[in-house]
Parts: structure tokens; C-alpha cells; sequence
């Protein structure tokens, strides 16, 4: 899904497991979009060939104009150029109602003149012929075993190279897939198969139907020798394991664990599975994992034969993506948090579920490694982005883990019964639409009573970490504990959080206390009936933070 340094750094995580407030929430990719279009469907007619890179494609794409007066409808496509030595698409006809229309095809972008301004809730399609060879965003080529295979990798605004789409995650619309290839490949793409036909001239035509709306990076298209499994159901919905055929048996027990479990478990916790079925498939166009809605597509070597615990937690980590950054879409890439940060988060607690608290907290703690990792090198890093320009910065190991960490923290605060009855709304009200952090925020506050502001603007939307150094010492005479607290980093940041102590006494006795450290120093005095033997800071580990803390020598 994104580039293979990010996807890996999220792997190794795995394998242990600014002004003010009116501005913060405005931000925007700066994307041209316009609210006035929406894409219905898209139909991708594609014929594939062995003698030639070259694909052709014709497509429907049906539009509803949500406004009044739209004269253009444009779309994201990139030119066939010299710069990417003669490949990129070149567009042959343009229709509508059967009627030629006219349009221009610079830039990188498809701009169709419409034959009259639009009326508000218009319907119309439009035929757009176009062929060419795929600079990016669809690799042909050779697998690990010499067969030629076609895989798809829009991730994050690839799609265009090779499918003329509004390619950006706030136009969710439902696809078709129609390829005719030769019959040597089975062809696999989101959502159902609804037909297979045999062509004359040895070729084949598969049309697959993807009945739910998703953005362009989601959609799909594998065509290679597959060994194919129907693993079982879900909900009356098809698991299906798809690997080259050489590696059927090793790919068919690897796969078969714990996609089901997982589906269960995201199903139960979050709210019900959006596709018309899952499938797991190993492809050459991905490093990692590539969550695309329905059909996931893994590393060629994902497949071991071992069910190792990386490539475990990665399937673990691409399903959990059905539900955020599929099924519930950031509206635009600044919050793309609410994809990377939500599948870690929940990585982690599906691995808490089956596998442990100790599997739980060891993939925290990995994550907080990777996390001050990367701010010692970029310590003005923010992880809801400040209109993003260059999509080669859209995530960073801060996106995943930190914001996992940063969910983590907010059902520490809120609780863990209001943490999971907010993602249960956010899902049903964002199902299969799109979200901002704002949306996210806002629910959160509604199911607790806690206003979030301070918190989602300092760890989102501020850069910094919290360091505290601390102690604590016995007053005999008060019979209360003097607590020390200071915030020592050095970035000039400043945090609001509550933090638990956990106090122990002769004989096995605790008190539990939660103090708010806000200022720079903090002290605070606490009653107890004796001396503790040991205060432990964070003892839950809630916080994101270093923290040397101790008694007093004093």
C-alpha cells in the first residue's frame, strides 16, 4: 500500500506484535475537488495481452452531478510522454448518449467538455476509449517463477497511470472489472466474480463486480496462474486464498489462519464487514501488504509454508483495513492517520484478543521504539498533515505507530466501554462514505462527556514528545507522598495528561491514584497510611512518554 520502507518499518513494529483550535481542524490536501461530481460507477473494459505491455481499456464511468451549472468533468490520467520513455495513456474517443464529445488530455488530466451544463442530480455516462502502457500503477512482468503476471499498485495515487479515475480517497465509488486475457491467466479483482467466459483465440473474459463504493487506491486486478482455495465463509461470504501455483500448498496453510478469526473479531468489535467476500493474494507488485477492499494483495513472499508471526500479523494488519481506511475513508491524505494509525491500533488488539496482553504490550512497546526512532531524526514531525504536497511523504512510521499509540492513549482516557462504543459509531455513521479527525474527535466527546480538544491538538496536530524526569519521597509527618514530576524535553512542547500511579505497601497493599501533569513542573501530595516500598509511574502503560522516574535519595 505505500512504499516498501514505510510498509517494512510497520512490519518489524508487528513482529512484536498550532495556532488555534478554528484553524487546526481546517486543513486540506489541496486536491481539486469538486463536490458538485460524483462517481456512481466505474466500468473498466481491459484487454490484456502476452505479446505486448500495452493494455486497452475502454470505460463507463457513471456520474451523478450533485449541483447545477458543471460544464467539465474532470479525471486523473497520466499522459503518455517522452519523460516516461513513450508509456502513459493516450486517449482515442470520448461519448456520451452516443454522441462524440470533446475533451483535452494535458497534464496528466482528462478534461471532458459536457454537451450542456448540468441540472442538480443529474445522471449521465460517459464512454471514454483510451490504451497505452502503464508507467506505474500496474506491473507487468515476470514472477518469482518466470511467469508473466499483471498486479495492481495505486497506492496512493498510482491508479491514474493506468485507470482514469477522481484519483483521491473523498470519491468513493463502486467498479467493475471486465478482462479479456489470454486463458492461460485467471483474472481476480474486487468484489464478485459475475462471469467467466471462454473467448475464441485462446482468450478469456472475467468480470468482476464491486458493489460498494471505494476509493481509486482500493481498486484491484491480479491476472496470473492461480492456485485458488475457497477457504470457508464468513458471514455467508466467500474466504478465498489466491497464490501462484507453485506455491498451493504452502500458500493454501498459510493463508488459511487467522483471516477468519480476524474477520470475526473486527465484525464483532467494530461493526459488520462491508464486501461481498475476502480474498488473500500473493502478487509481485507489493513489498508488504496492499489492503485493497475485498481482495488483498501480500508480498511474493508472504508465502512461506511456516505461517511465520510477521506475515501473520501483516494479513492480521490488511484486514483490519476493511474497516478504516476502506469502509471508513479519510476524506483527504492529510488524515490519512485514521487508515495507517487505526489498522496498527487494532493490529494490537486483535493480537491481544488471540494471542495474549503479553503479545499486546510487547507490540506497544515496539511501537514506541519505532516511534522515538524517527523523532530523533524529525522532531517537527505532525501527524495529521498540513496540506500534504508531495505524495511521497503521505505516511511515515509516525502515521502507523504513533498513531496507534495515539488511539491507545485515547481510550485511556475515555475508557476503554467508551472507546469502543465511539469506533462502533464512527463506523456505522462513516461506513463506506468518508471522515475527517474532526468527525472522529467529535464522537469521542460525545460518548464520554470530555472535551478533547487539548489532546487531539498535541499529539495530531503538534509535534513534540513527552519526557518527564520525577520522583517521590515519604513525608512522615504529613503521612503523604510528595510526587515530582517535570517535563524535560527540549522541543519547546508542552503536554496535558493524565497520568496513573500505582502505589505499593508492605503486605501486598496498592492505591492507585491518577495525577494530571500539565505545567513544566508538577508536584503533587498524596495521603497515605504508610510508607510505600515503590511507586511505579505508568504502570498500565497508557502513556506515550521516557520517563525517568525514582525515589528520592533525599
Amino acid at each position: 500500500m505505500r512504499t516498501l520502507k514505510n510498509r517494512m518499518q510497520v512490519l518489524i513494529c508487528l513482529l512484536m506484535v498550532t495556532s488555534n483550535y478554528a484553524k487546526v481542524f481546517t486543513f486540506t490536501d489541496g486536491y481539486p475537488k469538486n463536490p458538485k461530481i460524483d462517481v456512481i460507477n466505474y466500468a473498466f473494459k481491459i484487454e490484456l495481452s502476452d505479446e505486448t505491455d500495452e493494455i486497452v481499456c475502454e470505460l463507463t464511468v457513471d456520474i451523478r452531478f450533485r449541483g447545477a451549472g458543471v460544464q467539465n468533468l474532470r479525471l486523473d490520467l497520466i499522459n503518455a510522454s517522452q519523460e516516461l520513455n513513450n508509456k502513459g495513456m493516450v486517449v482515442s474517443r470520448v461519448s456520451s448518449n452516443g454522441k462524440a464529445l470533446s475533451y483535452s488530455h494535458e497534464n496528466d488530466v482528462l478534461n471532458i467538455k459536457l454537451p450542456s451544463p448540468s441540472s442538480l442530480n443529474q445522471r449521465s455516462k460517459f464512454i471514454i476509449v483510451y490504451k497505452g502502457i502503464p508507467a506505474s500503477g500496474l506491473k507487468i512482468g515476470k514472477n518469482k517463477y518466470g511467469d508473466r503476471t499483471f498486479f495492481s499498485d495505486n497506492w496512493p495515487n498510482k491508479a491514474r497511470h493506468w485507470l482514469a479515475t477522481v484519483d483521491h480517497p473523498y470519491d468513493k465509488a463502486m467498479c467493475e472489472f471486465i478482462v479479456t486475457a489470454p486463458n492461460h491467466y485467471q483474472v481476480v479483482s474486487n468484489g464478485l466474480k459475475v462471469e467467466e467466459t471462454n473467448l475464441p483465440d485462446g482468450k478469456r473474459l472475467t468480470h468482476w463486480k464491486q458493489s460498494v463504493p471505494i476509493a481509486p487506491w482500493l481498486f484491484v486486478l491480479g491476472a496470473a496462474d492461480f492456485a485458488v482455495q475457497y477457504v470457508d465463509t464468513f458471514d455467508g461470504k466467500s474466504i478465498e486464498t489466491w497464490v501462484y501455483r507453485q506455491d498451493r500448498d504452502a500458500g493454501f496453510y498459510d493463508f488459511a489462519e487467522p483471516t477468519k478469526k480476524a474477520l470475526e473479531f473486527y465484525s464483532n468489535y467494530v461493526g459488520p464487514f462491508s464486501y461481498e467476500k475476502l480474498a488473500n493474494i500473493q502478487s509481485n507488485s507489493v513489498g508488504g501488504g496492499m489492503e485493497a477492499a475485498s481482495a488483498i494483495l501480500y508480498g511474493a513472499n508472504s508465502v512461506t509454508g511456516k505461517r511465520s508471526i510477521r506475515w501473520r500479523n501483516v494479513v492480521i494488519h490488511e484486514i483490519a483495513h476493511q474497516w478504516f481506511g476502506n469502509a471508513v475513508t479519510e476524506y483527504d491524505w492529510d488524515d490519512v492517520w485514521l487508515s495507517e494509525g487505526f489498522a496498527t491500533y487494532f493490529t494490537l488488539l486483535f493480537i491481544e484478543h488471540e494471542y495474549g496482553r503479553d503479545q499486546f504490550l510487547a507490540g506497544l512497546k515496539s511501537s514506541q521504539e519505532r516511534v522515538n526512532t524517527f523523532y530523533e531524526k524529525n522532531p517537527n514531525y505532525r501527524i495529521v498533515h498540513d496540506n500534504l504536497k508531495n505524495m511521497k511523504n503521505v505516511t511515515s512510521s509516525q502515521t502507523y505507530q504513533k498513531g496507534s499509540w495515539i488511539l491507545h492513549m485515547l481510550r485511556g482516557i475515555v475508557g476503554t466501554e467508551n472507546f469502543r462504543k465511539g469506533i462502533q459509531i464512527y463506523y456505522q455513521k462513516y461506513q463506506d462514505a468518508n471522515a475527517t479527525t474532526n468527525d472522529f474527535k467529535r464522537i469521542m466527546e460525545e460518548v464520554s462527556g470530555k472535551d478533547l480538544t487539548v489532546f487531539f491538538q498535541q499529539w495530531l496536530y503538534k509535534s513534540g514528545t513527552l519526557v518527564l524526569s520525577g520522583n517521590w519521597k515519604y513525608d512522615i509527618k504529613e503521612h503523604q507522598v510528595l510526587i515530582t514530576l517535570n517535563q524535560v524535553q527540549t522541543d519547546g512542547s508542552l503536554f496535558e495528561m493524565p497520568i496513573e500511579l500505582r502505589i505499593n505497601f508492605k503486605g501486598e497493599q496498592q492505591k492507585k491514584v491518577v495525577v494530571q501533569v500539565k505545567e513544566k513542573s508538577n508536584i503533587f501530595k498524596i495521603k497515605v497510611d504508610s510508607e510505600p516500598v515503590k511507586i511505579i509511574l505508568d504502570p498500565n502503560l497508557w502513556v506515550l512518554m521516557n520517563a525517568d522516574f525514582k525515589k528520592s535519595e533525599k
